[in-house]
């Protein structure tokens, strides 16, 4: 079975007339359900709610309930901005030519490890529904977290088939 006969689950061909793409991609991302800018403007409007209801009964005379709304504005903004940095979490493995390139980005930074296609090793990392591991030449790099542990075996089975590139 040729590797235009398989069917693949996770990843993408290389569309014809791209010449520099990979010939296969695997884009694995962080399921978030809204997106920075959406966090945003949600926590604008609950900034302009919450200091508005506490500006209203300052003014009425209950002078500790602002600073209690400023500083629960200032955790809930810290809250969101942690999960802002992760929300662009996620792993890209690309098969170019002899080459596995694995990416893996948390909080904005980003590692790369690049493997040699016919000595590389696609293993799990540890019992069913574990990480998978990808080595060769010296280099380990464990893929898989932004996928459900059930589908990581397909997953890894997918890697393989087009390492063989049969």
């Amino acid at each position: 079975m040729s590797t235009s006969d398989f069917r693949f689950r996770f990843a993408t061909l290389r569309m014809p007339g791209e010449p520099n793409a990979p010939e296969l991609q695997w884009q694995l991302r962080r399921n978030c359900s809204v997106t920075p800018a959406q966090l945003l403007q949600l926590y604008i409007s609950l900034c302009v709610v919450s200091l508005g209801i506490a500006s209203f009964f300052w003014l009425q005379g209950a002078y500790l309930i602002l600073p209690f709304a400023w500083l629960e504005v200032m955790v809930v903004g810290a809250a969101f901005l942690i999960y802002a940095r992760h929300a662009r979490d996620g792993e890209k493995i690309m098969l170019q030519g002899s080459r596995l390139v694995v990416e893996l980005e948390t909080a904005g930074r980003i590692e790369r490890a690049e493997f040699e296609r016919q000595w590389v090793r696609v293993e799990p990392k540890g019992g069913d529904g574990s990480l998978i591991e990808v080595s060769g030449q010296g280099h380990r790099v464990s893929i898989g977290r932004h996928l459900r542990p059930e589908l990581r075996p397909a997953l890894a089975r997918e890697i393989r088939f087009a390492l063989r590139g049969a």
